[in-house]
């Protein structure tokens, strides 16, 4: 039975919560998590990509939307990390769908169609009401075959509407800056990392996105789970954790900017999450943040559900002012503090899945946006 489209609300949760697919806090059980993902009390959109569990997460978010109203949700779906036929490359996952290795692009279309089919499948469901190509590499931000093979999809019923979900990583700012340029007529939706202790280099792109009529999703809204409030001076993260990536200090250092921020919490009532959620709503192009919802460890840890019930409140009306933004993003000024992923001037050697070098044309995407790569994508401390 066709539905009409579902536009992702305001808040959503995505499958990486919970920790059994993505390592974030504790793991917990499955019945809970699909508790969690299941739509309802104030949640209406959930995400997942095919890759995560190799398809385990579309099954296990189709288990949570069994006998739920199609017409009552809004399903995100992502695909592009080709699991069915490459092999996995240790942390680096699997490889994606236009590794030339696997296939050339009179194959692409073909291939999207199989993800997308597979992940519907699994999610027990006909169709997307918006489908993300998920972690793309330098092919997929410019390749026409590749868009061509996702408007496709739209127009087979199987997506409502499209997308592109760069990352894992911070960066890619160029490379879909100038994907939004070539392909932003067929695209709806983007993803990004946004927070307002990382608006760098998320908030170079949301011109963009605005001017081409492109809505986008914010991803780790949380800060790594900072601005849930239980994460506490020199604790311990669970093993595994995927935030060992961050450097060390970053808990101690993000309460203290944190503390610079009460304020403007008690100025507006606003909660810490609910204030990042906030500030990136406050962006003209965002129109949905998905924090990540984090088991942490120990018995002081703030249950998921309660989290999840934080998220649900947030509110329709945006109570920070033009001042408020300013403010918040001075203090969370992180400009220069990482090297980026995608095209980067400081980027040496071979071109990899996730990073390659800075090229003529790209560099003219920067400048007509008032990007210097040398100056604003440049790792500096």
């Amino acid at each position: 039975m066709v539905h009409a489209v579902r536009e992702p609300g305001r808040a959503a949760i995505g499958t990486w919560s919970g920790g059994r697919f993505l390592r974030y806090g504790e793991t917990v059980a499955e019945e809970r998590l699909e508790g969690l993902l299941r739509p309802g009390d104030g949640i209406d959109t959930l995400l997942t990509a095919d890759t995560y569990g190799q398809g385990e997460a579309d099954a296990l978010l189709g288990r949570a939307l069994a006998g739920v109203a199609r017409d009552s949700y809004s399903l995100v779906g992502a695909v592009g990390h080709d699991f069915y036929e490459g092999e996995r490359d240790g942390p680096r996952g699997f490889p994606r769908f236009t590794d030339p290795r696997l296939r050339g692009e009179g194959a692409y279309a073909a291939y999207l169609r199989m993800a997308a089919e597979q992940s519907l499948e699994r999610l027990a469901v006909d169709s997307f009401d918006l489908l993300l190509l998920h972690n793309p590499d330098r092919i997929g931000y410019s390749s026409e075959a590749v868009w061509d093979g996702m408007v496709a999809l739209r127009e087979a019923g199987l997506a409502g509407q499209i997308g592109i979900a760069p990352g894992p990583a911070n960066g890619f700012t160029l490379d879909l800056i100038a994907c939004l340029e070539r392909f932003g007529e067929r695209i709806d939706w983007a993803m990004i990392i946004l927070n307002p202790f990382e608006p760098w280099p998320g908030e170079l792109c949301l011109d963009a996105a605005a001017r081409h009529g492109v809505k986008v999703i914010t991803r780790v809204v949380d800060y790594g789970g900072l601005f849930w409030g239980d994460l506490r001076p020199g604790m311990e993260l669970a093993k595994g954790d995927h935030r060992a990536f961050r450097p060390e200090g970053w808990i101690e250092a993000g309460l203290e900017k944190l503390e610079r921020l009460a304020t403007i919490r008690e100025r507006t009532g606003l909660s810490s999450m609910h204030l990042a959620c906030q500030w990136n709503l406050a962006h003209p192009a965002v129109e949905c943040v998905v924090p990540t919802l984090i088991q942490e460890a120990g018995p002081e840890a703030r249950p998921i559900e309660q989290k999840r019930a934080e998220l649900a409140a947030l509110a329709s009306e945006n109570p920070l002012s033009d001042a408020n933004v300013a403010e918040i993003r001075a203090i969370g000024d992180n400009a220069g503090c990482m090297a980026l992923k995608g095209a980067s001037p400081e980027h040496k050697g071979d071109e990899r899945p996730d990073r390659w070098g800075l090229t003529e044309e790209l560099t003219e995407v920067g400048a007509r946006w008032g990007i210097d790569p040398d100056l604003d994508l440049a790792v500096t401390h």
